[in-house]
This record gives C-alpha cells, sequence and structure tokens, in this order.
C-alpha cells in the first residue's frame, strides 16, 4: 500500500503531462483489476472499486456504517470495501461478528492502528496499541479496576459522592431548560477522575474542562470525512485542518496529565494507593528497584493509559446519560414503570449496587437505551493477525475488519423490535431480566476494553 501511495505522491506532485498521468492511470487501472480478478475467487465478495477512489463514491463518509449496513444486505455479512486503495473487510450481522471476534478473536484479534490514532497515541495505552506493550498495559488496568472494586460496593460511594453534585447543579436551573451535556459530561468524568487520579475536580476547574473539551473534541474529529481520507491517504492529505487540531488536543493533553501524575508522584505513599496512578508508579518503581528488564511500565505507557480511560469511559457514558433522558421524555409511559419500580423497590433512599438484581425493569430499560442508541455504530478497525480462512472466504493476515455493530443491534432475526424503544427486549414472560447475546454496543473479544469500561459503570 505504502508504494502505491508513493506512487500516487509522485503522479500529483511532479510536472508530469496529462497525457502522461492518463497512461499511468489506465496501466495501474489494469493491474488493479486483474489484481482484483486473480483474488475474487477465494476472497469475500463486494461492490466494484474504481482505482485509487475504491468505493468511496458508493460511502457516505458522514455516515460510512449506514452505506456498509445497507451494502451487506447486497452483498453478505462477510464482504470487501476498498477505502481509497485500503481494502477493508466488513462484518454484519449477530452471527457473523460474534462467530468473528469470540470463536476467531486470536485471528481477528488485533487492533488496526489507523495513520491518526497512530500519530496521537504512538502506540502506547490501552486502547490503540498492539503487541507486549497492549497486553501488559490491559492486564494491569483490568485487575486495577477490579481491585478498586469497579461495578461493585466499593466504588459505590464514589459514584454516589458525583450524583450528589449532579444532582445539585441540574436542581440551581429551578426547572428552567438547559443544555445537559456539561453536567452529565462532567459528572462522568469525575468519576473516571476519582478512580484514576484518586480524587475529583469541581465542575468549573479551567483544566478539568479543559481535558473534558478537548477529549470530545478529538473523539468527534476523529470521525470526520476529513480524517477518514487522511486515514486512507496521509501522505497526500497530512495538511488537513482536522488532523492538526487533533493532535495540537493531545499534545496539550500530554502536558496537563503529566503535570497531574507529577503533582501524584510528589504525595506519593508507598503501599497505598489512590488511584490507578499511584497503582502504576509503585510498580514502576518496583520493576526498577528489582532490575526488571524491558518494563511496560514507562511514563509514555502511563500518560496514554490515563487518557484513554478518561476518553472512552466518559464519552461513552455520558453519551448513553443523555440518551436516556431523551427516551425518558419521548416515552412517558415508560418513564411511570422505572418511576413506580424504583419507589416499591427502593423508596426514598439512594440506589445501591446491591438494588440491581431487584430492579429488572429499569435493567431492561438501561440495556434497550445502548441497543437503540447505537453510540459505536462500527467497533473500532480490528485486523487479521494471520491468515484465517472464515465462513469460506480467505481473508490475509494483516487485512482491515469493520466490525459492523449497528448490523448487530438492529439484527431483525435477534430483536422483535428493533427499529423502536422496546425495554421487552431484555425481559422474560414473567418481567425477570434476560441478557442477550446479541447486546454488543461496544463490540467483544479481547480487545474490547469499552465492554469493560460498559459494565463497570
Amino acid at each position: 500500500m505504502a508504494l502505491v501511495e508513493d506512487f500516487v505522491f509522485f503522479l500529483f506532485s511532479s510536472p508530469t503531462t496529462v497525457l502522461g498521468a492518463a497512461v499511468l492511470l489506465l496501466t495501474f487501472y489494469v493491474f488493479f483489476f486483474n489484481l482484483i480478478n486473480i483474488q475474487k475467487g477465494q476472497e469475500p465478495p463486494g461492490p466494484r472499486p474504481l482505482p485509487l477512489l475504491g468505493n468511496l463514491l458508493q460511502i457516505d463518509l458522514k455516515k460510512p456504517h449506514q452505506s456498509l449496513f445497507e451494502l451487506s444486505k447486497k452483498h453478505g455479512s462477510v464482504f470487501t470495501v476498498y477505502f481509497g486503495i485500503k481494502k477493508v473487510v466488513v462484518l454484519a450481522g449477530y452471527q457473523t461478528v460474534k462467530e468473528a471476534l469470540v470463536n476467531y478473536a486470536e485471528e481477528f484479534g488485533d487492533r488496526d492502528i489507523t495513520p491518526i490514532l497512530e500519530d496521537s497515541n504512538r502506540g502506547h495505552g490501552i486502547l490503540f496499541a498492539n503487541g507486549d506493550s497492549w497486553k501488559e498495559m490491559r492486564r494491569f488496568a483490568l485487575s486495577t479496576l477490579k481491585d478498586f472494586g469497579m461495578g461493585k460496593r466499593s466504588a459505590e460511594s464514589k459514584i454516589l459522592d458525583e450524583c450528589d453534585h449532579l444532582v445539585e447543579v441540574l436542581e440551581n436551573h429551578q426547572g428552567k431548560p438547559f443544555d445537559t451535556t456539561p453536567p452529565l459530561t462532567h459528572a462522568t468524568a469525575n468519576i473516571i477522575s476519582s478512580i484514576v487520579y484518586g480524587s475529583r475536580f469541581e465542575y468549573n476547574d479551567f483544566r478539568f474542562q479543559n481535558l473534558v473539551s478537548r477529549a470530545n473534541e478529538n473523539i468527534r474529529l476523529v470521525g470526520s470525512p476529513s480524517i477518514l481520507l487522511y486515514n486512507m491517504f496521509p501522505r497526500l492529505t497530512s495538511w488537513v485542518k482536522n488532523r492538526h487540531q487533533i493532535l495540537r488536543n493531545a499534545q496539550l493533553t500530554i502536558s496537563d496529565v503529566k503535570d497531574l501524575v507529577k503533582q501524584l508522584r510528589e504525595t506519593l505513599i508507598p503501599h497505598s494507593c489512590r488511584g490507578l496512578v499511584d497503582c502504576f508508579l509503585i510498580r514502576k518503581q518496583k520493576n526498577e528497584d528489582s532490575s526488571v528488564g524491558a518494563s511496560q511500565f514507562t511514563e509514555e505507557n502511563l500518560t496514554f493509559t490515563v487518557t484513554n480511560l478518561f476518553a472512552a469511559g466518559t464519552d461513552t457514558t455520558a453519551t448513553t446519560l443523555r440518551w436516556a433522558l431523551l427516551l425518558m421524555a419521548k416515552y412517558p409511559e415508560i418513564q411511570d414503570k422505572v418511576q413506580e419500580e424504583l419507589s416499591r423497590v427502593v423508596g426514598n433512599r439512594q440506589v445501591r449496587v446491591d438494588d440491581r438484581k431487584n430492579l429488572p425493569y429499569i435493567d431492561a430499560v438501561i440495556h434497550e437505551t445502548q441497543r437503540l442508541a447505537n453510540i459505536v455504530p462500527m467497533s473500532l478497525p480490528h485486523k487479521t493477525s494471520r491468515d484465517v480462512t472464515f465462513q469460506g472466504f480467505f481473508i490475509k493476515k494483516d487485512t482491515s475488519v469493520f466490525p459492523l455493530l449497528t448490523s448487530v443491534l438492529y439484527d431483525e432475526s435477534k430483536w422483535e423490535s428493533p427499529h423502536t424503544f422496546n425495554p421487552s427486549h431484555f425481559l422474560d414472560a414473567e418481567g425477570k431480566f434476560i441478557a442477550s447475546d446479541a447486546f454488543l454496543p461496544f463490540s467483544a473479544g479481547k480487545s474490547t476494553f469499552g465492554l469493560v469500561l460498559k459494565d463497570h459503570f
């Protein structure tokens, strides 16, 4: 792919005549389709691509998941598309996505680190990395979250404390219209902060507001059409404005996180962890004292692990909460049932983790909110770790793979009414909560840290 991109770069940056360029493009056209025709009998089918452009004319770059969903109806649950010169295998539907990410977890388990994520994360952290570094950081983060009791009673006090601050902010508006995004995002970010740093921020803290706003902006920009084009042609489009804004935001966040880590290091008490950062610093010091070679507990991995957790945990949870408010307002009869169950089971006290098993309807409403909201319509790109034959198709090593989660959450074979808000999707005939294998709001498989965060919150 790099060779082809170099060819394109040379073609459009040199004083080649129009006629010469046309001849070169025609030659490339013939080569391109001969290559595709040779592979067509063994690889997943798909719409015929154009040279250089691939299938871009068939894909809405503002909503690529919708275009891919429509293409899956014609080409099947495993098909090939070209984003420019980049070949991608798309997985659609519950059976196919689950089989690939669970039954073939090793083969489809690597992350496909796009150019923009490579630029901004540099191969560090727990979301956009592969290999030994990713394995070690993921293992550390999971065990540390477990030690802090995420999703259990030991973390309950932090959540309840933040809920009190959130309610106070909401009540200050005295029933007047206001934008719910800032307080919900700040509350969610503070729960993450209390686990990561060991303390919360005031909502009006300037650094805290900047950390939140930059994380949210980068998540939005990464999915923009210009960044999708940059990921396809990094040499040709490195000048795009959104790329420079993402890198600027990332650098400012790195600076802030390093400063916060420095403050925690100066007040660190060995054998006493206030948060994930303390645990990391203590582990790092132990490795250095014992002369452990080639340790992954580096300053870079700490910085990017913290930023990954902060961004992923804040955005997904806050967005889900906003969807819940919207759906409760749109469906007052469901809101009434939620209130009735709360009043009957909980009464006037605060809800606690142990109440969940006695609140089946509310549990169903939360799950149905995540399903219908479809806030992650496409999983982060995966990559095959080796050659694999899947559902009769041969897929080469290092092929980019897009699991289409929207096709799972709206799979008509798994959901009675996939396009409506129906909590009964998660209730049996007796009104008891039932889990569904097709509930994959953040993907599945060994690389899915977002799923871990969802379970903890």
